[in-house]
C-alpha cells in the first residue's frame, strides 16, 4: 500500500486536489494507494500531552504509516518552508521504526515560482535522517493557481505525464527496496 499524504490541513487546499488526482493516477496503474490527509488528523493529538502519551484515535495514523509500503508526500509551500501540521505530524510518529528503511517520493506545490523545492528539500532532510529510502525523482508544480482548471484538475498534460512517471517509477522503487 501506498499511502498518498497531503502535508497540510487547510481547508480548499490545492495541495489536496493535486494529492486525489496523484491517487488515481496510482490507481489507474494498478497500484495499491490510499488518502492519508492531514485535514482529518484527531483534534486532541495538537494537545500538548500528546508529546508523553499519544491520543488513541491518532493511533490509526501511525498504523497506516507503519504498514505502508511507501509514502507519497504532497507539500505545499507555506512561508518557505513545510507546513507546521506536517512536521508535527513526522513528529508524533513512532520513532525511528515510522520511516526505517520506508521509500519516500515527492511532490511539491506552490504559488511561487519554484514549486515547494524548498520544503521538498526541508522533507528529504528529515526523511533522511529517519533512514529512509528517498525516490530521486520529484515533481514541482509552480503557479498552482494557474495549472488547475475549474474544477480542480490539473491542465496540462506535460505535467500529468510527469505525475504519471513519478508514480511508475516510484512503484518500482518501492518493489525493489521495500
Amino acid at each position: 500500500m501506498i499511502e498518498v499524504i497531503v502535508g497540510t490541513n487547510r481547508p480548499g487546499a490545492n495541495s489536496r486536489k493535486v494529492a486525489a488526482q496523484i491517487l488515481e493516477i496510482y490507481k489507474q496503474q494498478g497500484a495499491t494507494a490510499q488518502l492519508l490527509d492531514l485535514a482529518t488528523l484527531p483534534p486532541e493529538i495538537f494537545s500538548p500531552s500528546s508529546y508523553a502519551a499519544k491520543p488513541s484515535a491518532f493511533a490509526s495514523f501511525a498504523q497506516r504509516v507503519l504498514d505502508a509500503k511507501g509514502l507519497h508526500v504532497v507539500t505545499p509551500e507555506y512561508n518557505g518552508s513545510v507546513p507546521g501540521v506536517m512536521k508535527y505530524f513526522i513528529d508524533m510518529l513512532k520513532f525511528p521504526e515510522s520511516f526505517e528503511r520506508k521509500p519516500v517520493a515527492f511532490t511539491g506545490v506552490a504559488a511561487g515560482m519554484w514549486g515547494a523545492l524548498r520544503p521538498v528539500e526541508q522533507l528529504q532532510m528529515i526523511f533522511g535522517y529517519r533512514n529512509a529510502f528517498i525516490y530521486p525523482v520529484r515533481v514541482f508544480i509552480p503557479h498552482i493557481g494557474n495549472e488547475l482548471d475549474e474544477n480542480g484538475r490539473l491542465k496540462s498534460a506535460d505535467l500529468i505525464t510527469r505525475l504519471e512517471e513519478q508514480a511508475r517509477g516510484f512503484v518500482d522503487f518501492v518493489k525493489r527496496v521495500g
